[in-house]
C-alpha cells in the first residue's frame, strides 16, 4: 500500500460514533481523575485529626497542604516532556503508582516533617496523572465532542473528592486517620491491575514515534473491528520535514503566545478557584452565619462546577474554544461582584455560589480540553502539563494571599471586588489568544 493509500487515522476517529471500547478508554480516565481528586482532598478531612493528635499548628498544617501542592506543579512539568517521549499510557501508570504507593507509606508517618516530605513526593504522582489522562483521551475522541468528553473525564475530580470524603468521615468515626490514607493509597493500587489491561497507548502518538503498523491496527481493530486490515498503512509526519522537539515546539514562535496567554489564564484561573474554595467558609462565618450555613454556601459553589464543566465543554464544541471560556469566566467575575454585594441571607447567597462554582469550575475543567486542541500530537502533553505545573504555583500562592485578606480585616465586598480582577484578566488573555494565537491543532 502507497503512502497516498495510507488510513488517515485522524479522520478515521472522526468520522465514527464513540465505540463501547472509546466509552471504556473514557471511563478509566474518569477513575484515574477521580482518583486524582479523592487524594487531594484526603488531607483536609484529616487535618482536624491530625491537629488534634499531634498538636499540630496551622502553619504546620498549612506547610503540609502547600507541599502537595508544590509536588503537584513539579511532577506536571518534568511528566508532559516524559510522555511526549516515552507515551502517555506509561506516564500514567507510573503515576498511578506513585502517588498510590506515597499515600500509603503516608499513613505511617509519625511527624508533621515526616508528613510534609511524604506528601511532596504523592504530589509528584499526583501532578503526571491528570494532564496525561486529558491528553490521552483527547487523542482518541472525535474532534466534534471532544471538548465535552474531556469535561466528562474532568468531572471525576470533584467526584472523587465528594466520595473520598463520604469515605473519610466514615473511617474516622470508627477508626484513625492511619485509615484513610491506606485507604486512598490501597484503592489507587488495586486500580493499578484494570489500568494496565485496559490503558492503551494513544495511535498518534505512535503514528509519531513510527510504530509498527500492527500495532497500531491491533488496536483499531479492537475501537472500530474492520477499519482497518492487518497490512494497512498509517498516516505519518513526512519524513523529510523532521518536527521540532515536543518542548521547542511549545517555545516555538508559532505556539510561545498562545502557549503564554494558557499559562497566564490557568495561573489566574487555578489562584481564584482556590482561593475561593479554600477561604469562602471563612468568609461566610465572617459575616456572621454559622458554621452550617457557611458549609451549605460552600458546597453549592462546589456544586455548580459539576454542571459547569459540562456546559463548558458542550459550549467549546460549538463556538470558538478561546471566546466560550472568555465569556464564562467574564460571567464568573460579574458574579463574584454581586456574591459580595448581596445581602447575608443562606438562600441567597447560596444560589449566587453556585453560579460562580458553574463559572470559575467548570470553564477550569474546559481548560483541559483548550489545552489538548491547541497541541500538535508530539508535543501535546508537554503543552498540557506545563499549563497544569504553572497554573499550580497559582494555587499555592493563593493560601497566601487568602490568609492576608482576612488578617487585613477587609470587607467581603471589597475581597470579592478584588478577586473579580483575576477572572478579567483570565478572560482578557483567552480573549487575545482567539485572535492571537488560538490556531487549533490541526496535525494527527
Amino acid at each position: 500500500m502507497t503512502s497516498a493509500e495510507a488510513i488517515d487515522v485522524r479522520q478515521l476517529i472522526n468520522q465514527g460514533s464513540l465505540s463501547l471500547w472509546q466509552k471504556r478508554l473514557i471511563f478509566l480516565g474518569f477513575v484515574v481523575v477521580a482518583l486524582d481528586g479523592m487524594d487531594i482532598a484526603l488531607m483536609g478531612f484529616i487535618a482536624p485529626t491530625l491537629r488534634a493528635t499531634w498538636g499540630a499548628s496551622t502553619h504546620q498544617l498549612g506547610m503540609i497542604m502547600s507541599a502537595a501542592l508544590v509536588g503537584l506543579a513539579l511532577g506536571a512539568m518534568v511528566a508532559g516532556p516524559l510522555a511526549d517521549r516515552y507515551g502517555r499510557r506509561v506516564m500514567i501508570l507510573l503515576s498511578v503508582l506513585f502517588f498510590g504507593f506515597w499515600t500509603l507509606v503516608t499513613s505511617m508517618a509519625q511527624t508533621p516533617e515526616q508528613m510534609m516530605v511524604l506528601r511532596f513526593l504523592t504530589g509528584l504522582g499526583l501532578g503526571a496523572a491528570m494532564p496525561n489522562v486529558g491528553t490521552l483521551v483527547s487523542e482518541y475522541a472525535p474532534e466534534r465532542r471532544r471538548a465535552f468528553i474531556i469535561t466528562v473525564v474532568f468531572c471525576g475530580f470533584t467526584f472523587g473528592a465528594a466520595t473520598g470524603g463520604l469515605t473519610a468521615s466514615w473511617l474516622l468515626s470508627k477508626y484513625s486517620w492511619h485509615a484513610v490514607m491506606l485507604m486512598g493509597g490501597g484503592l489507587s493500587l488495586s486500580m493499578l491491575p484494570f489500568l494496565i489491561l485496559g490503558l492503551p497507548e494513544s495511535v498518534r502518538f505512535l503514528i509519531h514515534r513510527r510504530a509498527p503498523a500492527q500495532r497500531i491496527h491491533a488496536i483499531f481493530e479492537r475501537m472500530q473491528p474492520g477499519a482497518t486490515q492487518p497490512d494497512s498503512a498509517f498516516h505519518q509526519d513526512d519524513p523529510a520535514v523532521q518536527p521540532q522537539g515536543a518542548i521547542s515546539t511549545v517555545l516555538s514562535p508559532r505556539y510561545l503566545f498562545g502557549s503564554l496567554m494558557l499559562w497566564g489564564s490557568y495561573f489566574m484561573a487555578l489562584f481564584l478557584v482556590y482561593l475561593i474554595g479554600s477561604w469562602l467558609p471563612s468568609l461566610m462565618h465572617n459575616l456572621g452565619m454559622t458554621v452550617v450555613e457557611a458549609a451549605i454556601i460552600t458546597a453549592m459553589y462546589q456544586a455548580g462546577g459539576t454542571f459547569g464543566s459540562l456546559f463548558a465543554g458542550w459550549l467549546m464544541d460549538r463556538i470558538n474554544e478561546n471566546l466560550a471560556l472568555a465569556m464564562i469566566y467574564l460571567s464568573g467575575a460579574v458574579g463574584i461582584i454581586i456574591l459580595g454585594f448581596s445581602p447575608p441571607e443562606v438562600m441567597t447567597m447560596s444560589i449566587i455560589a453556585f453560579c460562580c462554582g458553574f463559572c470559575f469550575n467548570g470553564a477550569n475543567t474546559g481548560m483541559n480540553a483548550l489545552s489538548a486542541s491547541f497541541y500538535p500530537t508530539h508535543a501535546r502533553a508537554t503543552g498540557s502539563s506545563w499549563m497544569h505545573g504553572i497554573g499550580r504555583i497559582g494555587a499555592i500562592l493563593s493560601a497566601l494571599v487568602g490568609a492576608e485578606m482576612l488578617s487585613l480585616g477587609w470587607s467581603i465586598s471589597t475581597i470579592f471586588l478584588l478577586l473579580s480582577i483575576p477572572a478579567l484578566l483570565t478572560s482578557a488573555m483567552l480573549m487575545l489568544k482567539s485572535h492571537f494565537g488560538g490556531k487549533r491543532e490541526t496535525q494527527p
